[in-house]
């Protein structure tokens, strides 16, 4: 699973994927519609890749809780993030018993929920050996693109004399000293 280039942006519902940058802005393509449109300095945006939930123990990142809960859920989606409040704890409660009540919010949760199945829907979120055929079916096309056709095999020379002389290489002329 790879979240490098997904973000959220405080203020607009869903995930983004980042596409481009401008001069100040950041052009993301949101993953729910696929609609693109540039991000600036003003907003808030948080990458996947920098969030974590808090345990008692210790802060467990976003990627290793998704790891937890598509182990669970067989890499398909899972409940909404509608369902009731007690129900989304339980389910939480099934992959991560250690998190932090105090410190990790409902609003918290039912991010994490959304986003999850977002990103399954989107094929983020997937075994490790479709990960592998995704990778590799990506790298083929680039592979036949950079072979390069076989150069053309060189015509034999005639055996005439005239066709050696044209071969042959002519001599730069001598310079003349000047005294």
């Amino acid at each position: 699973m790879n979240l490098t280039g997904i973000i959220s942006i405080s203020g607009k519902s869903g995930l983004y994927k980042v596409v481009g940058q401008g001069k100040n802005t950041i052009i993301v393509e949101a993953m729910d519609s696929g609609k693109r449109f540039p991000t600036y300095a003003s907003h808030k945006i948080s990458a996947l890749d920098d969030i974590s939930v808090y345990t008692y123990e210790d802060d467990v990142p976003l990627k290793d809780v998704y790891e937890k809960l598509a182990e669970l859920e067989g890499y398909k989606e899972t409940i909404s993030h509608k369902e009731k409040p007690e129900e989304l704890v339980k389910k939480l409660d099934d992959f991560l018993p250690d998190w932090d009540e105090d410190r990790v919010y409902m609003s918290d949760i039912k991010k994490l929920f959304q986003w999850y199945n977002l990103l399954v829907k989107n094929e983020v979120i997937q075994p490790e050996a479709k990960e592998e055929e995704k990778k590799e079916k990506e790298e083929k096309p680039k592979a036949a693109a950079s072979k390069k056709k076989p150069a053309a095999k060189a015509k034999p020379a005639a055996k005439t004399g005239e066709a050696k002389k044209k071969a042959a290489p002519k001599k730069a002329p001598a310079k003349k000293k000047e005294d």
